[in-house]
């Protein structure tokens, strides 16, 4: 919080130099302030998400940015910045550039391009599809050391996988995704989601935030953003793109922005309407770091325990596919957790690690 966190507001206001000049200065305050340790703002209108904020400030008066929860302080910074560079007014995402940088080189392009191409049956691709949708959540434009990490054989520490593709294929499945990053992870994301679709009756919801947070994270603009880049790129790229403008057009493919996804609050606090849309699914599938904490409470568990303990809310199969950037984490084989931390102290959060987990299979 107090090194990484301003480093990614000085470097918006670097990729964003025609900002108005009090836009500037309000995002570097923002940056001294959570240096200084000052409290933690209130937050203020316009925006359609200050009823939900100030109920949950209220529930940290007194806090201050280096001093408070982490998830609430954490997502207050996004808050925050939305609202100082007037994004709820203008429209426009403050990691707008960051994002068009990564979508204009190689990887997102090279790594669908890998997935496309592997044959099998439906499920043979779904498993192999899920694994670069897993590896793709490295590639985290909030959190660089892990986009840079390279495949080792024993990353994958948990891998249920085998519970998991038989619900992706089921007749007429509604699947509920709930995004992450946009670019690479969100390209493979879809990748995922076109295998789904392959059953005509299947139908996809794809949960993206409304507001830009953890810099790369997908707003519906950088679905549509993707899209075009991939009919740009031609071949089996391009036909993805038109499969899934095709199942878009019919319904089958929705794009669901709340704002609950950049919120203050668990998953167990959702909405009513978020929460039925959810349980009407017959698997909902997270994706990444800050999902699986929104799953857990962000909250140290014995890692041994069954992750049915933390995630048993919904009352539908869920699955986190996440690789691990912060400490929470279950459902790990007896003894790993304490083997993991004898020869790497830093595996809870140095994104090398990935987890496939299932609940209420």
């Amino acid at each position: 919080m107090e090194v990484r966190v301003p480093r990614i507001l000085r470097d918006t206001l670097e990729r964003n130099p025609d900002y108005f000049p009090r836009i500037r200065d309000s995002v570097e305050r923002l940056a001294t302030e959570i240096e200084q340790d000052a409290p933690l703002p209130a937050p203020g209108a316009p925006a359609p998400d200050v009823a939900t904020w100030t109920a949950a400030h209220a529930e940290h008066a007194g806090e201050s940015w280096l001093h408070a929860e982490w998830f609430h302080a954490e997502l207050s910074v996004y808050r925050e910045l939305a609202s100082r560079c007037r994004f709820w007014e203008t429209g426009r995402d403050p990691f707008a550039p960051a994002k068009e940088e990564e979508l204009s080189g190689d990887r997102p392009w090279t790594r669908l391009e890998a997935v496309l191409a592997l044959g099998g049956t439906r499920e043979d691709r779904l498993r192999e599809r899920l694994d670069g949708c897993l590896w793709g959540n490295r590639v985290d434009l909030s959190y660089t050391v892990a986009a840079a990490r390279g495949r080792q054989d024993d990353d994958l520490i948990v891998d249920e996988r085998d519970s998991l593709v038989p619900l992706l294929c089921a007749r007429a499945a509604s699947v509920h995704v709930v995004a992450d990053n946009a670019g690479t992870e969100l390209a493979l994301d879809l990748a995922v989601v076109d295998a789904v679709l392959e059953d005509p009756g299947a139908h996809v919801a794809l949960h993206l935030k409304m507001q830009p947070v953890f810099v790369s994270d997908a707003l519906p603009a950088d679905v549509w953003r993707l899209l075009e880049g991939m009919i740009g790129r031609g071949g089996d790229v391009a036909a993805l793109a038109g499969r899934l403008r095709a199942a878009f057009e019919e319904r089958r493919l929705e794009l669901w922005p709340d704002p609950f996804w950049s919120g203050p609050r668990f998953l167990r606090e959702a909405p009513p309407h978020l929460e039925r849309a959810l349980r009407s699914a017959r698997v909902v599938l997270l994706k990444g770091d800050a999902n699986y904490r929104r799953v857990t409470d962000d909250a140290i568990w014995p890692p041994h325990e069954p992750f049915a303990r933390a995630a048993d809310g919904l009352g539908v199969p869920v699955a986190c596919v996440r690789t691990m950037k912060s400490d929470s984490v279950l459902g790990l084989p007896a003894g790993l957790a304490e083997q993991l931390s004898a020869s790497d102290a830093r595996w809870r959060i140095d994104g090398r690690r990935g987890l496939i987990q299932m609940y209420g299979a």
